[in-house]
């Protein structure tokens, strides 16, 4: 709803959400940072600082299209876990297809992110949402080979319940479970740690 009805919410000032995070920091360990895409934010760091020096955990959820800003985010200890979506395999068509990328450069982005954080001392893990249409199990096995010896790599099965920008998209009927867990089952060639959710 957020992505595609913005103006039904109201913002919400940011003393508001300091208040609740430290009324409870008792009971809340860490914040996670969602999209729409939050690096496109350049003022992102200093937020994630000041989330870091009030004690509570940073997680980044990132499509990977900034690795500059990843890049300060991990140099300056102001992040504790990124999760990166990779939409596809890595080569421009597939990607473009899946992500709607309309030039290389950004595909090459993505590319340097992934380096970055498998480089990097940071927890995290790569996710890529499995849909019937976008992803065959060798564009699944494509990808797990780029990212052979990562930490973890999790495959979500598409849910077409949930309201997508294409509406068309929620015809499409997912892989089954077993499916899914068959493809986490091959990846695991290339990254032990891979399984679904």
């Amino acid at each position: 709803d957020l992505i595609l009805h913005p103006n039904n919410f109201k913002n919400i000032p940011q003393k508001e959400i300091d208040s609740y995070l430290l009324e409870r920091k008792d009971f809340i360990d860490g914040i996670c940072m969602s999209g729409g895409e939050p690096t496109l934010y350049p003022d992102l760091p200093a937020y994630f600082k000041e989330i870091k020096d009030k004690g509570f955990l940073v997680k980044l959820d990132t499509n990977g299209t900034n690795p500059k800003l990843l890049k300060n985010l991990v140099d300056f200890g102001l992040v504790d876990y990124i999760a990166l979506d990779i939409k596809s395999s890595l080569d421009f068509n597939n990607y473009s297809k899946a992500a709607g990328i309309k030039d290389k450069v950004m595909m090459e982005k993505v590319k340097d992110s992934i380096k970055l954080i498998m480089n990097s001392k940071i927890d995290y893990e790569f996710r890529t949402t499995v849909v019937p249409l976008l992803h065959s199990d060798e564009i699944v096995m494509e990808i797990a080979r780029y990212i052979t010896g990562a930490k973890k790599y999790v495959l979500q099965n598409f849910s077409p319940l949930e309201k997508t920008l294409d509406p068309s998209y929620q015809k499409i009927k997912p892989y089954s479970d077993e499916k899914i867990q068959e493809l986490s089952e091959k990846a695991k060639k290339y990254v032990p740690n891979c399984y679904w959710r």
